[in-house]
């Protein structure tokens, strides 16, 4: 069971504005990096199911937040159907993210009151995902889409939030365009975690990563 409630997860990710999103197949050093980011100030932690055993790896992770970063709001990424994101919600993901929507998914969060971030490239897509009950959807790919797509899908539909994420870089200049555009939130993966930092064990590098990287964002909500 997720230990933060819907509202309590959504005022983490929109509070902070940064949600980091890594994968590796060693629970060790997902430890590491996820308690770097919270030392860097981050609440919302996204581990992807991308490898064999992920979930395995990820239960590991949650116990470790639990003792260690109590703040934290850990969540599964790489989600897109709806008996892994229910043993996910099993293995206490505190939010559920997919590359596409998927209303069954939809339906198997709704039903523990877990939050549904899904996959989306289109208006119509975003529309349809909000009518199941999603309170905020991503968009992805965020470098291929680009900014454009989010003040057009806003001028319509002002009450969307959003979170961006593939492509998006720890700079002043990327996020700021981003959260200009409108954007919930910030997703941030490979570039966030350079491999060569990983390779090192150099944790402090990822703490620094993210106290920048909110830094910038809060930095952008006061000039928007």
């Amino acid at each position: 069971m997720a230990k933060f409630d819907k509202v309590s997860v959504l005022n983490k990710i929109g509070s902070t504005g940064v949600v980091p999103v890594f994968y590796h197949s060693n629970a060790e050093v997902a430890k590491h990096v996820m308690k770097a980011c919270y030392e860097g100030g981050v609440r919302a932690f996204e581990f992807t199911n991308r490898g064999d055993f992920a979930h395995e790896v990820f239960a590991e992770i949650v116990k470790y937040a639990i003792r260690e970063c109590p703040e934290m709001a850990v969540g599964a990424g790489s989600i897109v159907d709806a008996a892994t994101a229910a043993l996910y919600i099993q293995l206490g993901a505190s939010f559920i993210v997919g590359p596409l929507f998927n209303p069954k998914i939809a339906k198997t969060c709704n039903r523990r009151l877990v939050p549904y971030i899904p996959g989306c490239g289109s208006v119509t897509e975003v529309g349809y995902a909000q009518e199941a009950g999603c309170d905020v959807c991503k968009i992805f790919p965020g470098d291929v889409l680009g900014t454009r797509l989010v003040k057009d899908l806003l001028a319509p539909m002002p009450w969307s939030k959003l979170m961006v994420t593939g492509g998006v870089e720890p700079t002043q200049e990327n996020i700021a365009s981003w959260m200009k555009a409108g954007v919930f939130c910030v997703g941030m993966g490979s570039k966030l975690f350079p491999k060569s930092k990983i390779l090192e064990e150099d944790w402090n590098y990822i703490t620094q990563a993210c106290r920048e990287a909110l830094t910038f964002v809060a930095n952008s909500k006061q000039l928007s």
